[in-house]
């Protein structure tokens, strides 16, 4: 498995990886060409990447494989899969053990049909082993399944554009509206609320206090008032920070604040409500990413591959 481990160290260039490819190849005396074809690691990956390849280029393939990955029983397919070499039966056995029962039938249409169409696994003498590609992606969806569940399989994957555009940093409802299309935008982002993958302020977190121009001089303000008053800074402040500036009780600030805008010394604005991730949010958002980076990765280099191909 030499060759598996060549791919996965980022610190060869893809010319010296393919130059080793080509020497490995050279220096073969197979027997006859189907034990080449059986036996060599450098043939199947070479076949691999001329598939994976094709692929890629679809420009669906992206969305295609994470709906395909929205899947527990697939998941667990892969992982079993990346150990050796399974026929459908032996499969199904091991997904037994796991509490996964399964037709034959249904493993091969449900599960395996849609591993194979992604390049996450292939099939040689009706045995299934996972790819490469497939192989690189084991250890990095071994926390996904936490996630399979809050995310709708066979979707346009609004939700994962969402997560990985709040990756950035939080957004306006308004700024969403780059993202997907504006009729559906409340629901993805209710459902990934409900999901506890991103999160809103407050509403008094996002409601400011800002003073008038009314001269405070033509008021008579308490000493508190004066207090809460003088704390309040030009470009405006939410009551809670106000709270804090001054050390006074929430309610009591908004008591005072109370006073305050019936004098027409104080009034109030609201500001456009961000959502941004949480802590679980962030972790699907980061495995998103580094998934996109595989991809990314891997359609580099099987396209440096058929170049090279091309120029042999």
């Amino acid at each position: 498995m030499k060759t598996q481990e060549t791919l996965a160290d980022s610190d060869k260039g893809m010319t010296e990886i393919l130059r080793s490819l080509d020497r490995e190849c050279k220096e073969c005396s197979p027997v006859s060409p189907l034990e080449c074809i059986s036996n060599c690691n450098v043939w199947r990956l070479r076949n691999e990447l001329r598939i994976l390849c094709e692929t890629m280029e679809n420009p669906q393939f992206m969305k295609d494989l994470l709906n395909v990955l929205k899947n527990d029983t697939r998941i667990a397919i892969l992982q079993i899969t990346a150990k050796g070499r399974y026929s459908v039966g032996k499969l199904q056995q091991e997904l037994k053990k796991t509490g996964y029962l399964h037709s034959q039938d249904t493993l091969l249409e449900e599960y395996l049909r849609p591993l194979l169409n992604v390049g996450l696994i292939a099939e040689s003498h009706d045995q299934f082993y996972a790819t490469t590609f497939g192989g690189r992606l084991t250890d990095l969806i071994e926390n996904l399944p936490e996630f399979t569940d809050v995310l709708p399989s066979h979707s346009e994957c609004y939700e994962e554009t969402i997560l990985k555009a709040l990756q950035e940093g939080p957004k306006t409802f308004e700024d969403t509206k780059g993202f997907i299309p504006p009729k559906i935008i409340s629901r993805i982002l209710k459902r990934l609320k409900t999901a506890g993958l991103i999160k809103t302020p407050q509403e008094r977190d996002y409601i400011f206090f800002f003073r008038s121009k009314r001269d405070q001089s033509k008021e008579t303000l308490t000493a508190t008032e004066t207090r809460v008053y003088g704390n309040i800074p030009e470009e405006g402040i939410s009551a809670k920070k106000l709270a804090q500036k001054t050390e006074l009780s929430l309610r009591r600030t908004y008591k005072y604040l109370r006073g305050l805008k019936g004098k027409k010394l104080v009034f109030t604005r609201k500001t456009p409500k961000t959502y941004s991730l949480t802590e679980k949010g962030e972790r699907l958002a980061w495995l998103l990413n580094e998934l996109q980076k595989i991809v990314e990765e891997t359609l580099s280099f099987s396209e440096e591959f058929a170049k090279h191909k091309e120029n042999a």
